[in-house]
């Protein structure tokens, strides 16, 4: 089990991208967040007060630098490859100079044909949340090198990376 201790360290308003299902940024920032998510009974079982929107992370539908954060918490590794490019490259478009773009994520070696499983232990303001991400796909191999170099080629700087074998979080900052 992976555990996840977050911090309240996010200023100005938040993108949550695939902020559905257990709504772990909607649950520490609230208000100041926008979760989208492509599935609309994920974003219903969101329980936190964010601004939940049906939308494509590929196709985002808001002005160029209209966020002071934009996040990925343990939703690219549902992606394909191809939608992981695009989608960061959105959230850099939407993304304010200066401002950053955080990835916390699974580091998956295979995921087929059994699928990956990750069990993570998150405390989110002192409450524990208890979840299970998993998925099954062929292109599911991935590491933190892949999003330094897909967030470097769409202009966003590293400004710190924490990792260990089995999971990651990166920091950016768009210039």
């Amino acid at each position: 089990m992976t555990i996840i201790k977050l911090q309240r360290e996010l200023k100005g308003c938040i993108l949550d991208i695939g902020g559905g299902g257990e709504g772990i940024i909607g649950r520490m920032y609230g208000w100041q967040v926008t979760a989208i998510d492509n599935r609309q009974e994920e974003l219903d079982e969101a329980p936190n007060s964010s601004i939940k929107i049906l939308m494509d992370a590929e196709h985002l539908a808001f002005l160029d630098k209209t966020f002071d954060n934009t996040t990925f918490f343990y939703s690219l590794m549902y992606m394909s490859k191809d939608t992981q490019e695009k989608a960061i490259a959105e959230a850099a478009r939407v993304l304010k100079t200066d401002g950053k773009l955080i990835i916390w994520d699974a580091v998956i070696d295979t995921a087929y044909p059994n699928p990956f499983l990750v069990e993570l232990s998150i405390d989110v303001n002192g409450e524990l949340v208890h979840t299970v991400y998993g998925v099954i796909k062929p292109d599911a191999v991935q590491d933190c090198q892949l999003f330094i170099d897909i967030c470097e080629k769409n202009g966003l700087k590293l400004r710190s990376k924490e990792e260990d074998t089995a999971a990651f979080k990166l920091v950016f900052q768009k210039n």
